[in-house]
């Protein structure tokens, strides 16, 4: 074939395609339904509040929804005899003090959170309460069966992914740098897309060469996928930036300054 004639019909393709994907990309539901869900979420509280109370206990989930909190974000992980563990960390020395993996316990062997924990997400600022348990994630749907709960698996394995019940999904890492690829080559708009939440890192809170630009978060197309939450928002100047940038709901380690600023910035009545 001709190369003058392969480059025409290159540039022809680029004619057709860029103006399309860019439309497209601003008008997704003409390809895609908005993904619907049962529950809608401004307010997450990261790991149950570690701000506030220790991270990931019961009495921090307890504290989260006195306060007004609309979603639970907790992270799980196995322990040897089989049990479904609440608790951020594979290894226990940072929480606990105990340098030891929690996959290694049985659960009648977890040791009990430090009495201050200090704040992954603001450091220098520590964390206390009564309650100093490893929560069973069993126990956490019990005692809030109403609640939605933001379940992040800590480990790539088969067993604890079955121990979860079905249930709507967000993005793995490496589906959102998928999600990259398809955006910056324009074919975002022609792949349906499964997952039905998208949470990232807010841009000014992680150093901005490892994270998604803006314009990506604010895309009509990424809104469309159901929910986009941003963490972890422990300022106000981060809740503001947060939603700006386009997000439903923001994460934060300060449920009860969350449920502040959230009065003092109620949803216009059209969007409620």
């Amino acid at each position: 074939m001709d190369w003058m004639l392969v480059i025409a019909l290159i540039i022809l393709f680029l004619d057709l395609f860029i103006p399309c994907s860019l439309y497209l990309l601003k008008n997704p539901l003409i390809l895609h339904k908005k993904k619907k869900l049962d529950f809608y979420s401004r307010h997450i509280s990261h790991r149950g509040g570690a701000g506030e109370k220790i991270e990931n206990t019961m009495e921090a989930f307890t504290h989260a929804e006195e306060v007004g909190t609309q979603m639970l974000e907790l992270d799980c992980h196995l322990t040897q005899d089989g049990y479904v563990m609440v608790s951020h960390d594979k290894n226990l020395k940072r929480q606990t003090g105990l340098d030891v993996a929690i996959s290694s316990l049985k659960r009648k062997d977890l040791p009990l959170y430090k009495d201050h924990l200090e704040v992954t997400f603001n450091v220098g600022h520590y964390s206390t309460g009564k309650d100093r348990k490893m929560a069973l994630l069993e126990d956490v749907f019990k005692k809030f069966p109403k609640m939605p709960i933001n379940i992040e698996v800590k480990e790539n394995k088969d067993e604890l992914i079955e121990k979860c019940p079905s249930m709507p999904y967000s993005f793995t890492m490496g589906r959102i740098f998928f999600l990259l690829v398809l955006f910056y080559t324009g074919l975002l708009p022609f792949v349906p897309l499964e997952e039905s939440l998208l949470q990232f890192y807010l841009p000014s809170v992680i150093n901005r060469k490892y994270i998604p630009e803006e314009s990506i978060l604010k895309n009509r197309f990424v809104s469309a996928v159901g929910q986009l939450g941003l963490f972890v928002c422990n300022e106000e100047s981060d809740m503001d930036a947060a939603f700006s940038v386009g997000a439903t709901g923001v994460m934060s380690d300060y449920p009860a300054l969350l449920s502040e600023y959230l009065k003092n910035h109620p949803l216009p009545p059209s969007t409620m």
